[in-house]
């Protein structure tokens, strides 16, 4: 499961009633990886790619780590961005804007 995703509403409306009152058999349209220390890179890239392999539009994979940024996208190389100050949605989420500096530095020096 993705740190954070997003579906649109008529994706989720396509469910029966019992599939949207329990687990959402279905992939999200954006996801949003944050990467903890603790977790292999590898197999965070591999969840990405399966994400997008099974319908997923646009991923993030952030490393507060590297200060790294890893967006997939369906037909495309990774694109890797080093310390952006925020990221720009496009796609499922044209118009959407995440602030990263609060994620570099958590405690705002």
């Amino acid at each position: 499961m993705a740190d954070a995703s997003w579906t649109p509403k008529k994706e989720i409306q396509k469910l029966s009633k019992k599939s949207r009152d329990g687990f959402w058999h279905l992939c999200p349209a954006f996801v949003v990886e944050l990467r903890p220390k603790t977790d292999r890179l590898t197999l965070l890239r591999e969840k990405m790619r399966e994400y997008v392999a099974n319908g997923a539009q646009l991923g993030w994979l952030i490393d507060p780590e590297t200060r790294t940024v890893e967006i997939y996208r369906p037909g495309r190389e990774t694109e890797i961005l080093t310390n952006p100050t925020s990221l720009s949605g496009d796609g499922p989420v044209q118009g959407f804007t995440l602030d990263l500096v609060p994620v570099w530095d958590p405690l705002g020096a």
